[in-house]
Formats: structure tokens, sequence, C-alpha cells
């Protein structure tokens, strides 16, 4: 196992080897950990079969540069190949690259600031074309191409001398030290420089409909509001692939979503997985493989801070005190998540578990809001300085316990004189720039903070990554507190684990105090197959349940 020696942060052997002792594993490197499947049964010596995986919401951003959501990763995984990828204990393993750089093989010098990469050479483009570090090179520089729609710049943004040595090796060197710049290059996956390099407006070519990849899975069809078909590389370099075609089918509503997995219409239930009320009778389901996956997703109230609704932290407070938090979770979800106040998965070294509790209180949250001058006005709804207690709150069309929960919240927040409006819908337009661009007011949503397993949240909470505010990332919020900014910028120089677990110990208990979302619960996931999948593995490092889908196959 190969792993930062030493920087001047003071990184060391001992140091790593205790954070992994603690259940921790970022920034711990391994060796290919993806090769021979270890499992009882023999995979196919050629593709056989297909798996149908049923997805509630529709992969639709198939260039994997670009801004998207969950759902379209399972795609990303499958089509394209990063420079390293992250297995479901923590480890970052090489993946387009041959090892994983680190100051003990001399691939990162003693500084943290120069980085090579060697790369193999066996692998080539779904159309013939050999990969090289050409690719590597305009992949990250297009990234950093102003005219380029990117999903995430941070980390990206301090490269600079990107050089090619050769076919097999690229060099750059970092502007400053960035701690989670390994786990980010796991979600960057490499496009191809001789098809998208002579494209005239990248963000509208004909790739982004119809994309080449290096994958296990090549681009098949996509018929649109129905499915996306994709089929074997019978030349992949790596694991797998071991079914001739992996199909995605999009099922709107999550109560045929399950009862296509029932019927076995569908073979394996993609996100949004399983619904809470289900997973009692799909248990019992015979040739069903059906297991709860703790997930570092956290269901919320995501407000949109610029809204004049929520600037007044006294609304924030109302709000969250006015959550009847267990219901939600006994009730509608009969039990299956967990509570929690933070973005930090419960399962990670870095979560802070002496967060304020929450509370339910209704007396309580009126009184703060009498306080602060919020009185009521027409209708009973509260008013202050001319802007009324109102607001709307929107998710996807379909899902019937985030629906029953918006309703159950919208009763008791009238208890309070607030009144949320319920305006769901249909998943692209709800994810498109209504997400994106911050023109909600409230939203439910699930989000995985972390990339990797890494604590760096920069992407989420630092004000440069309000893309409606003219950033790079996915601070949909709008959140902006400078002692947040500075923390998050120094826990990106940092690699000591304590120091980092200071640091982010300090940012959840601000964020816990600014109430930017109000924490509905963690994920605890319902995933459910065919009894006959092989290779299934769950991990709760990444975003989709398809990280692998090369390693799948039928007993």
């Amino acid at each position: 196992m190969t792993k930062f020696s030493k920087t001047s942060a003071g990184f060391s052997r001992r140091n790593a080897l205790r954070v992994l002792g603690a259940g921790g594993a970022a920034g711990l490197f391994a060796p290919h950990l993806l090769g021979k499947p270890a499992y009882a049964q023999t995979p196919p010596a050629t593709p056989t079969g297909r798996v149908i995986v049923g997805l509630s919401q529709e992969p639709t951003v198939f260039n994997p540069l670009m801004p998207h959501i969950e759902v379209d990763d399972g795609v990303n995984f499958s089509l394209f190949d990063a420079l390293f990828r992250i297995d479901p204990e923590g480890n970052i393993v090489p993946n387009l690259a041959t090892e994983v750089p680190s100051q003990e093989n001399g691939g990162i010098s003693e500084d943290g600031l120069e980085w090579r990469v060697k790369l193999r050479e066996d692998v080539r483009w779904h159309d013939g074309e050999p990969f090289t570090a050409e690719d590597v090179k305009f992949t990250l520089e297009l990234i950093l191409n102003p005219d380029f729609r990117a999903w995430r710049t941070a980390g990206h943004a301090l490269l600079r001398d990107i050089t090619v040595v050769s076919p097999t090796e690229i060099t750059w060197r970092m502007e400053e030290v960035f701690s989670p710049y390994m786990s980010f290059l796991t979600e960057t996956f490499i496009v191809p420089e001789h098809i998208l390099g002579n494209a005239p407006d990248v963000n509208n070519a004909a790739f982004n409909q119809a994309p080449i990849g290096t994958g296990a899975f090549k681009w098949g069809q996509r018929l649109a509001g129905d499915r996306l078909e994709l089929m074997a590389n019978t030349e992949y370099f790596g694991e797998g692939p071991y079914v001739e075609q992996l199909i995605y089918k999009y099922i709107p509503d999550m109560t045929v979503l399950y009862t296509q997995f029932k019927s076995g219409d569908i073979d394996l239930v993609g996100q949004s997985y399983i619904t809470p009320d289900n997973y009692a009778e799909a248990s019992t389901l015979p040739d069903r493989d059906v297991i709860l996956v703790p997930k570092g997703s956290v269901e919320s109230i995501y407000l949109n801070m610029e809204k004049p609704q929520f600037q007044d932290p006294a609304v924030r407070k109302a709000l969250y005190l006015a959550i009847d938090r267990a219901a939600i979770i006994d009730a509608l979800n009969y039990g299956v998540p967990s509570p929690t106040e933070t973005f930090m998965p419960p399962q990670s070294y870095y979560y802070n578990p002496d967060l304020p509790a929450h509370e339910f209180n209704l007396e309580t949250a009126r009184q703060i809001l009498d306080d602060a001058g919020w009185v009521p006005g027409a209708g009973g709804i509260r008013e202050k300085d001319g802007v009324r207690l109102s607001f709307a709150n929107s998710t996807t069309s379909g899902a019937h316990l985030r629906e029953q929960a918006q309703q159950f919240l919208q009763q008791t927040f009238a208890e309070i004189g607030v009144e949320m409006k319920i305006e769901n819908l249909p998943p692209a337009v709800m994810w498109g720039e209504f997400w994106g661009m911050s023109q909600f007011d409230s939203a439910m949503v699930g989000i995985t903070y972390l990339i990797g397993a890494d604590p760096d949240v920069t992407n989420r909470f630092h004000s440069k990554a309000i893309t409606a505010q003219g950033g790079n990332g996915s601070n949909n919020a709008q959140y902006s507190n400078p002692e947040v900014d500075a923390l998050l910028e120094e826990g990106s120089r940092t690699f000591d684990p304590e120091a980092r677990r200071e640091i982010y110990f300090r940012v959840q208990e601000i964020i816990r105090e600014d109430l930017p979302f109000l924490p509905l619960y963690a994920y605890t996931q319902v995933h459910g197959r065919k009894a006959g999948i092989e290779g299934y593995i769950p991990n709760t490092n990444t975003r989709t349940e398809s990280w692998h889908a090369a390693g799948w196959y039928w007993s």
C-alpha cells in the first residue's frame, strides 16, 4: 500500500494508519483492487445477457465534465474512465493510470506541488483510437476553459504547466497544495481530444448526445423519456464487462418503479432505490436480494439564502424547530433513515458527533419569530418589513414519500404562521437551471456533499462556488460565510488528518448554527436486485449504484 509519507503539513505513515484504524480512509491509497472478482461464482468468458437498471430520474447529461446529477453518474462510470477510482473501502486505486502517485513512489514532490502520472498503454477509445496523455491534457484544460460549462473547477483551477512527457506520461504543477485533489480526480472522467478538440462549441457538440469513451460499455441508443441502452465493450482493458447489454430504464413514479422490480420487469433498482415504505415487503420477496446500505447523502429542506424570507437567522431556526423530524423518519419513512445534524456522513472520520441535537418545539419556534419582529398579517401569515413569511418548496414530481413529507411540513409550518407552497416539477426541469442556477425558494433534496471519502466541501459551501453569482460549483443555496470560506481554504491546504478533523469539525459547527439547509435525515438506501446478479458491491464513496457495472454478471 502506498501513501503520502510526509508533507510540510506533517502527514505521516503513523497518522495515516491511525486514521484508517479510526474508520476514515481519506488520503489513503492502495494497489489496483478492481481486478478479478473474488466471488464464489465464475463470470462468463464472453459478455452474456443484459441487466436492466430502473431509475426514477432520467439521465440526460452525457458529457461527464458538464453539470449533472447522480443518475447521470451511473452512465458516466459505465462509458468513461478516470485516472483513478475510489473503492468501497475508501482506497484510491488506478484506473487509466498504472499507479497512484505519491511522495513515496516519486509521483508527487515533497512539497506536494509537482505531480507525475504514468498511464496505461493498452487503452483505446470506443472508436478504436488509442488513448494517450494528450487526452488527459485536453480534458484538464477543457475544464479550465472559461467558455466551457464545467461541472467542477475547484482544484483543477490550481493546475499549471500541464506537460505531455510521452504518450503514457503527463506532469503538472499545482499553484498551491490542494489535499483533496486526488479524490477530485476519481470523478474526473477523461474525454477524447481527437473528437472534442475539433468541436466548434463543446457545450453543444454532437458528442454530448452520443459519447465515445474508454469504459466497459459503449453507447447504444437513447429513447428519450424511456430508456438508454449501452453495449459491452469487448476490447475493454479492465475487468469485464460480463453482460452484453446494460439498460437504464426511466420510471418516474417511485411506486411503479418498485412494482416493476416485484414483477421482474427490471433487474436492479437504481436511484432513488426502493422507498422505505416498501422495505419490509421487498425483503421477503422470493429470488430477490434486498439490503440496507448507509449512504453519504443527507435529505434536507435546502434554502435559497438569497431569498428575503431566509436571510433572517431567526426564520431558519424557527423552521427547524417546527419540523417533527422523528415523525418524518419513523412514520413516513418506516424508521429506515437516521437523524443527523450535519452534511458529513456518520461513517466518516471527520463527522462531528457533538453538534446541538434537533428539537421539535412549536412554542419555541413561535417565540423566536415573535422576538425577531415577525408578526401575523393577512391570513395569519407572518410579515416583517414588507416580506411575507411565505415560500415555495419544490422537489421531483412522483416521489410520494417526499410529497407526504411536504404536506406534513406544510401543516406544521402553518401552525407557526409560515406558508409553504408545494410546487413540484418533473426531474428534467427540477434539476436543470431551476436547481443549478438557484431559481428555487426551497427544495426537498438529497445531497452527497463529499467527493469520494475526502471531507472537503468547498464545492458546496464556499462563496466562490455559487454558480448563480458567476462562480463555479454546487453551492446552490447561495450560502456565504467568510469564516467558512477561510476554513475551507485552510482545510484544502492541509494533509494532516488530525488538523483537518479540527477544521471540518468547526465548519460543521458553523453550518449547523447558520442552517442554510434543514437536515431531515441521513440516508439509508434500500438496494434491490434479482438474486442471480453477481458482482454487485455497494460503494458509499460514489453517488451511484452502477460505479462498477463492468463487474456484474448472471450466475
